[in-house]
C-alpha cells in the first residue's frame, strides 16, 4: 500500500514554505509515491510550474490550494470582526475542477480580500464542480469548532460541506506529537467520520522536505512576521513540533497504524485527480475588423493602403518582400497579432505619445514598418525578416514597444478599454531571496544587529554577466567570507541557514512591462489578483508560465504577451518637441528628421553626450571621441559593441574606421557583409548573411545556425557545420578558406548583437 502527500506547501506559500518544486518532485519520486500535491496558502503561484515539472519527471501532479474561508461572508470586512478566517484544502479532479480553482482563487483576491484572500460558502457552491475538499489542519473550520467545544455546530458545518461536495469531501486528520489539543480534535474527527460516513484522509501539512529544515522554516516565519528567534510566543511558530516535513510512506503508515483507511484514501484521492492543463498553443484575442472581414484579408488590405510609406523604393523589391512576409504571417496565423499591435501603436502616435522606432528583432519586418509599428526601414538597414519571424521556428514572434514613460499607462488604458477589463492584465514577478538579501534577512531574524548582516552581506561578491551569486560560490570566491565562516560560529550559523532559504520566492510584484491580452475572461486561463501597491489586476503566473517565447520547451499557457515599456528618453523627446512647438510655432515630426545632420554627428564626436540615450556613460563618451561617428550605422555599432565581451572588438573596429586599408576580410566575397562594420562581426545577422551568401543557406536555415552558435548548442552546430562545408564546397570555395570562415563566425557569434535592436536604439540616440 502506497501513500500520497495531499497537503504540501512550496516556496510559493511566500515565507511559509521551503519546498522547492524540483526538489519536492524528486523527493516524491525517491519515496516511490505515485503522485504529489501542491497546496500553497491562498494562491496558485507555483501550480503551473509544478504541473510541467511533475509531468516532465513522470509523476502525476495534483493541483490544489489551501484557501482561506471567511467566518461570515467574504464581502464582510469589519475591523476587528472579520479578520480571522478558516483554512480549507481544495484539490482539482479534472480540467473543470482546475478552472474552478482559478475562479475561486481569483474571486478570493478580487472580491474577498481582507488581510487574506477569502472565500465563503457562496463561492464554493458556485464553483465546486470537479473539486475535492479536505477539512484542513487545526485552522480548518470543523477542527476550530471542535477546539471551541462547539460539536453541534461542527456537525451542522460538516453537513453544509457534504451538501456542496457530496462524496468529494474528506475529514483531514494529522498527527503531530506535541501539538496541544490535536489528539482531542482527532478523536472527534474520527467520531464524525463514523457518524456521517465521511472518509478520513491522512496528511502531514508539509512545509519543508527534511527534518533538518525545521529550524530554517522557523527563521523563514520570523522573516515573514518580522519577529526574531529570541522572542517568545511568536505567531505561527512551528519549532516546538519539528515534524512538518515530507515523511516517507512508512512513517505515515506508522503514524496512522490504527487508521489504515486514512492512508488508503490518499491514494484513492490521487487516483481521482487527473488534471491536464492546456498549454503550448497561442491564445489570441479577437481583433474587431470592419464588417467582420477575415483578419488575413484585412491585414493585407491595410498593408496595401499604407504602402505610400515606401513609395520612393523599387516597387518590385517592396512587393516581393511584402508578399513573402505576409505569406508567412498569414500562414502561421499571426495576422491578428500584427493588427492588435499596429492598432495600439498608431493610436499612441495619434495622441502625441512618443513611441520608440522599434525594439528587438521586429525592426526586421517591412510589414511592421509599413503598418507603423516600427520606424526602421529594414531595406535601408539590410535587416532580415527571418531573424524576427523564422517560419521554421515553432514559437510566435515577439513584439515589444517603447513608449514615453509618463504616458505608458494611457496606452494600457486604451488596450484595456478595447478588449475588456476582464481580458487584460499585467504580469506578476517574484522577488527571490538572493544571497545578500538572504543573509540580511536571516541575521535580522536571528536577532543579530544590522551591522552584522551588513558586514556579511558585503563580503558576498556580486554575480557576473546576468548570473546571480550564490552563497556556496561566494564561499569559494571570497577568502574574507570563507575565513569568517570558518572562525566565527555566528557567521557559520547565519550562512548555513541562509543557504537553506536562498533562492526561495520572497514577495510578488508587477513585471515592469509585461501585459497579457486574452480572447475571454482571463480567469479561464490563469488565477488573478490585485497588485498590493496600485490595485492593478495582475496574473498569479509569471511570464515563464504564460509566454511561449519565454520558455524553450513550448510549455506555457500561451497567452498573447506584449511588453509595454516606459522609456524616459522618449518622454524627453516628446517634451522637447512640445517646447519647440510652443516657443517657435514649428511642429517637428521626429520620424521625419534627416538622419544625416552634420552638426548632430559633430556633437556626438566631441563626446557631448550627457542626456543622450545609450551614449552618456564615461566609456561611451570616450568611444564617441575616438570613433567620431558620421553615419547612423556607426552609432548603432557603438550600442552593439559597448558591452562586456564585444568591447574586445572595439580596437579592430576603430582601426578599420580610421584606415580602410587595415580592414581584413576572411574572403573577398564577404566584403558586402562586413564592410559596414569595418571587417568586424558585430551583429548576429551577419552570421546569417555569411551562411546565406557562401553556403547557400536559406535565411530560415541561417537563423537556426545563428541561434545554435549564439547559444553554443554543440549538437546543432555539428550538423550545421557539415551543411555549411557542403554548401561552400558546392559553390567552389576551398576547404581551408571554409574552415577559416567557420572559425571566424564561431569565435564572434556569441558576442554578436541583435542588429534591428541596435539600429532602433541607435536611432533614439540620434533623435535625443
Amino acid at each position: 500500500m502506497s501513500f500520497v502527500h495531499l497537503h504540501v506547501h512550496t516556496g510559493y506559500s511566500l515565507l511559509d514554505g521551503m519546498c522547492r518544486i524540483d526538489d519536492l518532485i524528486d523527493k516524491a519520486i525517491a519515496e516511490k509515491m505515485p503522485s504529489v500535491a501542491i497546496t500553497d496558502h491562498g494562491a496558485l503561484y507555483g501550480a503551473f510550474k509544478f504541473f510541467v515539472k511533475a509531468q516532465e519527471k513522470g509523476i502525476k501532479p495534483i493541483i490544489g490550494v489551501e484557501t482561506y474561508k471567511s467566518k461570515n461572508s467574504r464581502l464582510d470586512k469589519k475591523a476587528g470582526v472579520d479578520r480571522d478566517q478558516y483554512h480549507l484544502v481544495l484539490l482539482a479532479k479534472n480540467l473543470t475542477g482546475y478552472q474552478n480553482l482559478l475562479k475561486i482563487v481569483t474571486n478570493a483576491f478580487l472580491e474577498g480580500f481582507y488581510y487574506k484572500p477569502r472565500i465563503d460558502f457562496e463561492v464554493l457552491e458556485k464553483y465546486h464542480e470537479g473539486i475535492i475538499a479536505l477539512s484542513a489542519c487545526l485552522n480548518g473550520e470543523i477542527p476550530s469548532l471542535i477546539l471551541e467545544n462547539q460539536t453541534k455546530q461542527a456537525e451542522i458545518i460538516l453537513q453544509k460541506y457534504l451538501d456542496i461536495f457530496k462524496d468529494d469531501f474528506y475529514l483531514e486528520i494529522q498527527r503531530h506529537h506535541g501539538v496541544e489539543d490535536l489528539d482531542r480534535v482527532n478523536r472527534e474527527l474520527v467520531r464524525l467520520s463514523r457518524k456521517f460516513g465521511v472518509p478520513l484522509v491522512a496528511t502531514n501539512d508539509v512545509h519543508y522536505l527534511e527534518k533538518e529544515d525545521a529550524y530554517a522554516q522557523e527563521v523563514l516565519l520570523c522573516i515573514q512576521t518580522q519577529r526574531t528567534m529570541i522572542e517568545k510566543n511568536r505567531p505561527m511558530s512551528m519549532i516546538n513540533v519539528p515534524d512538518y516535513y515530507f515523511k516517507s510512506t512508512a512513517e505515515m503508515k506508522g503514524s496512522f497504524i490504527d487508521l489504515p483507511e486514512a492512508i488508503e484514501n490518499t491514494v484513492r484521492i490521487a487516483e481521482k485527480c487527473n488534471v491536464e492543463i492546456p498549454n503550448g498553443k497561442w491564445i489570441l484575442p479577437k481583433f474587431p475588423t470592419p464588417n467582420s472581414e477575415p483578419v488575413d484579408q484585412y491585414l493585407n488590405k491595410l498593408v496595401e493602403e499604407r504602402k505610400k510609406r515606401v513609395a520612393s523604393y523599387s516597387q518590385d523589391l517592396i512587393n516581393k518582400r511584402v508578399e513573402y512576409e505576409l505569406n508567412i504571417i498569414n500562414t502561421k496565423g499571426y495576422s491578428t497579432y500584427f493588427l492588435i499591435v499596429q492598432d495600439f501603436v498608431n493610436w499612441a502616435k495619434s495622441q502625441g505619445i512618443a513611441v520608440g522606432p522599434g525594439r528587438g528583432s521586429v525592426a526586421g519586418s517591412l510589414v511592421a514598418y509599413i503598418l507603423g509599428i516600427t520606424d526602421i526601414n529594414p531595406i535601408d538597414q539590410n535587416l532580415p525578416f527571418e531573424r524576427f519571424l523564422n517560419p521554421d521556428r515553432p514559437t510566435p514572434p515577439d513584439i515589444d514597444i517603447d513608449f514615453a514613460d509618463t504616458r505608458r499607462d494611457e496606452v494600457l488604458k486604451y488596450v484595456t478599454n478595447k478588449y475588456g477589463e476582464d481580458k487584460v492584465a499585467q504580469i506578476i514577478t517574484f522577488g527571490k531571496m538572493e544571497a545578500r538579501l538572504s543573509v540580511r534577512d536571516v541575521t535580522r531574524a536571528l536577532g543579530m544587529s544590522y551591522s552584522t548582516g551588513d558586514r556579511l552581506a558585503k563580503m558576498i561578491p556580486f554575480g557576473k554577466q546576468g548570473f546571480n551569486m550564490t552563497i556556496a560560490q561566494a564561499l569559494e570566491e571570497s577568502a574574507q567570507l570563507k575565513f569568517a565562516y570558518q572562525t566565527e560560529p555566528e557567521t557559520k550559523k547565519v550562512l548555513d541557514v541562509a543557504r537553506r532559504l536562498e533562492g526561495l520566492p520572497r514577495h510578488s510584484s508587477v513585471h515592469a512591462a509585461g501585459v497579457v491580452i486574452s480572447d475571454k475572461n482571463l480567469s479561464e486561463y490563469v488565477p488573478l489578483q490585485r497588485d498590493s501597491k496600485e490595485g492593478k489586476i495582475i496574473t498569479q503566473y509569471d511570464m515563464y508560465c504564460l509566454d511561449l517565447n519565454a520558455v524553450s520547451n513550448q510549455k506555457a499557457i500561451g497567452l498573447l504577451k506584449v511588453d509595454f515599456l516606459g522609456l524616459r528618453n522618449l518622454t524627453i523627446i516628446e517634451e522637447a518637441l512640445k517646447y519647440v512647438a510652443k516657443n517657435s510655432g514649428v511642429k517637428i515630426d521626429i520620424h521625419h528628421v534627416p538622419i544625416d545632420d552634420k552638426k548632430t554627428y559633430e556633437l556626438i564626436s566631441r563626446g557631448d553626450t550627457v542626456g543622450i540615450f545609450q551614449l552618456e556613460s564615461g566609456g561611451m563618451k570616450h568611444l564617441a571621441k575616438e570613433l567620431k561617428p558620421n553615419k547612423l550605422s556607426d552609432i548603432s555599432a557603438m550600442v552593439a559593441l559597448y558591452r562586456p565581451g564585444p568591447m574586445d572588438l572595439i580596437p579592430a573596429f576603430l582601426e578599420g574606421k580610421m584606415n580602410a586599408k587595415k580592414i581584413k576580410y576572411p574572403h573577398p566575397d564577404l566584403k558586402s557583409v562586413l564592410e559596414e562594420t569595418y571587417g568586424v562581426l558585430v551583429y548576429q545577422e551577419q552570421v546569417m548573411e555569411i551562411a546565406h551568401k557562401l553556403a547557400g543557406f536559406s535565411m530560415s536555415e541561417a537563423d537556426n545556425l545563428r541561434m545554435a552558435m549564439g547559444k553554443k548548442k554543440k549538437e546543432l552546430m555539428k550538423k550545421d557545420k557539415e551543411k555549411f562545408f557542403k554548401g561552400c564546397l558546392k559553390k567552389g570555395y576551398k576547404t581551408a578558406m571554409i574552415e577559416k570562415v567557420w572559425n571566424f563566425m564561431e569565435k564572434f557569434a556569441a558576442y554578436g548583437f541583435n542588429k534591428p535592436h541596435s539600429a532602433s536604439y541607435g536611432l533614439i540616440a540620434y533623435w535625443t
